[in-house]
């Protein structure tokens, strides 16, 4: 005679089956914005760069944080510059702010697994070492470049440039992350400044925030940007490490 077995509680599925569980998965508690970075070899898979074509063009990378993404490019001929706000902070003061929000945002991930998605890392230790790669990077480049304009400390929606001055603008992991410490008027004018300062592509990544759900305000942004001139695209990417964050946002100016 077969036995029936009472089926887990809720809780309990959901631990031994994350995928099929209805419930999204819990957020990262963030209190402020992170001061955490990424490499050129990630930047390329979440933006889908061709870095071969982007030699001797200008790029600008916004809200940048401590990736290596500046210090790599210009040794690849890339004529990159980095903005954030605390890069008017001394070197020693980014390196201690860099190993306090490091440990958080570590802590934070290992807490909550089922945000993560292991397409293009093999495990969250490596992830890790990737990103501390880049700090480190970005420290010794910053300490050597700082005074000579490679970073510039500003932030949006306001940027220090004229009109065009970039070939290519990047923004990751700034506007649609942590939409709940800006409002709808400030995500607005963020994208049109950063279309203000490109003479091509702006792309930014990723379109949800840290529970990964897309941004709730996107569809009402693309109508406001298309009636201001400005062309946007949702374009997939082959990249995935928190849950939903496999697609980009391509805005461009539309010619008159």
């Amino acid at each position: 005679m077969s036995t029936l077995t009472a089926p887990p509680p809720p809780a309990a599925f959901a631990r031994r089956f994350p995928r099929l569980s209805s419930a999204p998965p819990p957020a990262l508690e963030l209190p402020s914005i992170s001061f955490f970075g990424r490499t050129l070899a990630e930047y390329a898979q979440f933006f889908a760069l061709d870095l071969a074509a982007l030699r001797r063009r200008d790029v600008l990378d916004v809200a940048a944080g401590p990736s290596s993404f500046a210090a790599e490019a210009n040794t690849r001929g890339i004529d990159a510059v980095a903005v954030d706000p605390l890069y008017t902070s001394a070197p020693a003061e980014l390196a201690a702010r860099v190993e306090a929000d490091y440990a958080h945002m570590f802590a934070q991930m290992r807490a909550r697994p089922r945000l993560l998605r292991f397409r293009n890392f093999p495990s969250l230790a490596a992830a890790e070492a990737d990103r501390r790669l880049a700090a480190q990077r970005f420290l010794a480049d910053f300490e050597a470049q700082r005074f000579y304009g490679r970073y510039v400390g500003a932030s949006l929606p306001h940027l220090p440039f004229f009109d065009g001055t970039f070939d290519f603008v990047l923004c990751a992991h700034l506007l649609f992350t942590y939409a709940g410490r800006f409002d709808f008027d400030w995500h607005l004018a963020a994208c049109r400044e950063l279309v203000r300062v490109s003479a091509g592509e702006v792309r930014l990544h990723p379109l949800c925030g840290t529970d990964g759900r897309t941004y709730p305000g996107l569809p009402r942004l693309r109508r406001e940007l298309k009636a201001a001139g400005i062309a946007s695209e949702l374009v997939r990417v082959d990249y995935e490490f928190f849950v939903g964050t496999d697609t980009m946002l391509v805005l461009k100016k539309v010619a008159p």
